[in-house]
């Protein structure tokens, strides 16, 4: 059978415009809950449209997308474990105390001068250890903008602090939704992919941290900080102990021996779930919440919830209801689902060719290492800005890119970071994307007010284009003579992006 037609670019383009206009619609119409179902019918939509254009007019078979869905599924296996994983893990490390403990000792020593370099590394370890900015800003987040406004620093300057910390720690987590997804779509091992960011993340979190120590040094301000009712509400609601702290040590034993990240990630748990045994029963109990059982009967329950379902404690203060609240598991559900549509979508415009034909003009452009990185970045924050949601951005800039640096012989860990860099922490900074609205209702300042002060999600991109352009930490996994490196053009196209 002979290899189906390549469409052409402005056709190509329908299935991506028609998915754009409806993710603006669903994004209008339910704002961050569209990611509860509006962004994933947006996908399935756009899927069926382009499956229908390309058997009407391309006579591709239906059993092309079957073969190509079923081959692109069969890659993320491990990756929907191991998001189930995370689930479990950010469920049991709360529970536990582990989190809470953090908190409870990292709010005590915030001082004026040093309160922006402070809640920056704050929540950075907060989102490093969930795994989540948005808990981390919705939570924590929040309390400092308050404690911010007590001092008379400017909300504006806070809230990047804030952004600034908690997209480090979700850029850089092994338990992050993005950095799971932005390393399974490329075929990178998550800890090679972490390790590899760290080229450009730590040296854009330094730069941001003292910049925010400069400002903070010229704050004058002598308001005292009132801490007390939020550690009250922690020490009253949990065993707070230093011993829960031997969970991360041990999971970053783990991850140092560079154990497999889903073995990490149960192992991970269990030890949570021990610990959570230990030191706090009684919040085992109040969540199994059924008198008529004996204790152990409560506290088997109670944690089984942890694992799975949602959990939601009353410590008296409501700042601190929301942080002590988990999904567990099934928390992650519609994550997945959006990554199964995401993925799906890509596999039916790589079996229509659609990717390709796309992906051919853009690469016309690229004829050396910096140009390579520079479409990537480029083409990141385009995602950003037009599908308004970051999984989707990170999930096609793979799929485009992937075979242009396969070609010029670049590492898959290369385009993984590039992609984090640009994807992952520039789509809280766009107004209309889930990210940017979420942040800018939770924290009640409008995105354009904060971008400025986002330093690391702006030093992100330049910082990888700077190492793209000296080339340092580069290489290429196979000899290419410079002309090899250039023709990667149309005539040298012939294979799919599959």
């Amino acid at each position: 059978m002979t290899e189906n037609k390549i469409p052409h670019p402005l056709v190509a383009i329908i299935p991506v415009v028609i998915l754009i206009a409806l993710l603006a619609i669903s994004i209008t119409l339910f704002g961050s809950d569209s990611l509860s179902g509006g962004s994933q019918i947006s996908l399935i939509i756009a899927m069926a449209v382009c499956v229908l254009i390309s058997m009407i007019f391309y006579r591709v078979s239906w059993k092309a997308f079957e073969k190509q869905m079923a081959k692109t599924m069969s890659g993320i296996f491990v990756t929907l474990l191991i998001l189930l994983s995370v689930g479990m893990l950010a469920g049991s490390w709360m529970i536990s105390g582990v989190v809470p403990t953090l908190i409870y000792y990292g709010v005590q020593i915030l001082s004026p001068q040093f309160f922006l370099v402070t809640a920056c590394i704050i929540c950075s370890l907060i989102s490093l250890l969930s795994g989540s900015s948005w808990t981390t800003i919705a939570t924590i987040g929040v309390a400092l903008l308050g404690v911010g406004d007590a001092l008379g620093i400017s909300q504006a300057w806070t809230a990047g602090a804030i952004i600034s910390g908690a997209y480090f720690g979700d850029k850089m987590s092994p338990l992050s939704d993005t950095t799971i997804l932005a390393s399974s779509t490329t075929r990178v091992d998550i800890f090679v992919h972490i390790r590899y960011m760290m080229h450009t993340t730590v040296p854009a979190l330094l730069i941001s941290l003292v910049i925010f120590l400069i400002a903070g040094l010229g704050h004058n301000s002598n308001a005292a900080i009132n801490v007390d009712q939020y550690t009250s509400g922690l020490e009253s609601t949990f065993n707070i102990s230093l011993w829960t702290l031997l969970v991360p040590v041990l999971t970053g034993v783990l991850i140092a021996r560079r154990v497999p990240s889903l073995i990490v990630l149960f192992v991970s748990s269990i030890m949570a779930g021990i610990m959570a045994l230990i030191l706090q029963p009684h919040i085992l109990t109040t969540i199994a919440d059924d008198p008529t059982l004996t204790s152990v009967a409560a506290v088997t329950k109670g944690l089984a919830i942890t694992f799975y379902g949602a959990t939601a404690i009353d410590t008296g203060f409501p700042a601190l209801n929301d942080l002590v609240s988990t999904g567990g598991m099934a928390g992650m559900l519609n994550t997945i689902w959006l990554i199964i549509c995401a993925i799906c979508f890509g596999a039916v415009m790589i079996a229509s060719r659609m990717l390709e034909s796309i992906t051919r003009c853009i690469i016309r452009f690229v004829r050396t290492r910096f140009s390579t990185v520079a479409s990537t970045v480029v083409s990141g924050i385009f995602l950003n800005l037009t599908t308004g949601d970051q999984y989707i951005s990170i999930v096609l800039t793979a799929d485009m890119f992937s075979d242009v640096y396969n070609k010029q012989g670049y590492e898959q860990r290369l385009l993984s970071r590039t992609t984090e860099d640009a994807a992952t922490v520039t789509s809280v900074l766009v107004p209309w994307n889930t990210c940017g609205m979420t942040q800018a209702t939770v924290l009640g300042v409008p995105t354009l007010t904060y971008l400025p002060y986002c330093f690391f999600n702006l030093l992100c991109p330049c910082m990888t284009l700077l190492i793209a352009a000296i080339g340092w930490r580069i290489k290429r996994i196979k000899p290419q003579t410079e002309q090899d490196a250039q023709e990667i053009s149309v005539s040298h196209e012939s294979s799919s992006l599959s």
